[in-house]
């Protein structure tokens, strides 16, 4: 029980909130005849997906919870769709009708604005959200009828791109119903004169970054409205779909018992941060909290390990090592 420390990614699907991602691997430990209880193994998520949105969503157990706070703060890759034309209140296809236009767009108009959000820009965040105003939640007010008003945030899109004649969002299998013109689904729908009802884009972002909005200013700035009609998040830090399992191979994980065996090692969440080997009397200092000296490493952070076994996420600067994160393993 005590050695179920690592990371499972559920390819979350529709419908599905965070939490109950959460539930539904505290379920597969119970089948499995581990202590899911507040007392058991630790279980968290490692970044919120909405109900509507599908794809990486990494799940932290044991001491990899620690690690939790460091998989919100990283980067994410999702790809949207957006349908243009109509704008919701809520941004997606849960809300109600608040805006409409006749305008549609052209592929070339599309890629023409894309670079206008790529970079450091300013984004408002949706009134639906969980970002708390007062001391109330966003969506809390909004629901309540009362006008939300956000401030600007500053944000980064690293890349910003409309998919790949002939890839399905999410996937790198090219479809089989292209055009002879190259046009797919997969890239946009339209009026077959070259208007685009929708149109399907890739996005890699800083943390805070919300997709919904995003697509709200690129409607707007091609002189239209529009709003998301789908959401998958492709990765999220260092896990892509490749790490992802469905919820029913999770259960078959849990109802066979080999769950344990199926986890992502606890480093896996710290693939961008370069190991750093200690002296069994090294690691028993930063167990106890102390600080070592004369380390010779370049300044920043380490992974620091004993005969490859997880000591503590770890920070070096002028020669002396101080613990991030100590895992007690």
């Amino acid at each position: 029980m005590t050695g179920v420390h690592g990371w499972l990614i559920l390819d979350k699907p529709l419908g599905l909130g965070s939490t109950q991602g959460v539930s539904a691997v505290k379920r597969a430990l119970r089948a499995a005849g581990y202590d899911a209880s507040k007392r058991g193994i630790k279980v968290g998520h490692g970044g919120t997906l909405d109900p509507l949105a599908t794809g990486v969503l990494p799940i932290a157990l044991g001491e990899a919870t620690k690690l939790a706070g460091r998989m919100l703060d990283s980067d994410k890759v999702y790809d949207f769709t957006i349908g243009f034309g109509v704008e919701t209140d809520t941004l997606d296809l849960e809300g109600k009708v608040i805006a409409e236009s006749a305008v549609r767009p052209t592929l070339a108009e599309v890629e023409a604005v894309l670079p206008h959000f790529t970079g450091p820009i300013e984004q408002v965040p949706p009134a639906y959200s969980a970002l708390k105003v007062d001391g109330e939640r966003a969506y809390d007010l909004a629901r309540a009828g009362e006008t939300v008003l956000l401030a600007s945030r500053a944000v980064t899109v690293h890349a910003l791109s409309c998919r790949h004649p002939g890839l399905v969002p999410g996937s790198t299998m090219p479809q089989t119903d292209a055009r002879e013109d190259g046009w797919t689904p997969a890239q946009g729908r339209g009026d077959g004169e070259g208007r685009l009802d929708s149109i399907t884009l890739t996005a890699h972002v800083s943390k805070g970054t919300y997709i919904r909005s995003l697509a709200r200013d690129i409607a707007r700035a091609l002189g239209t409205v529009g709003h998301v009609t789908m959401l998958r998040r492709t990765k999220a830090g260092p896990f892509t779909l490749d790490h992802a399992i469905s919820l029913d191979k999770l259960a078959d994980f849990g109802n066979a018992r080999t769950l344990e065996h199926n986890l992502l090692p606890l480093r896996a969440g710290l693939d961008d941060i370069p190991a750093l080997s200690l002296s069994p009397d090294q690691a028993g200092l930063l167990r106890q909290g102390r600080v070592l000296i004369g380390i010779a490493a370049d300044d920043g952070q380490y992974f620091a390990t004993l005969d490859e076994s997880p000591v503590a996420l770890v920070e070096v600067q002028d020669r002396e090592v101080r613990v991030i994160r100590g895992f007690n393993l």
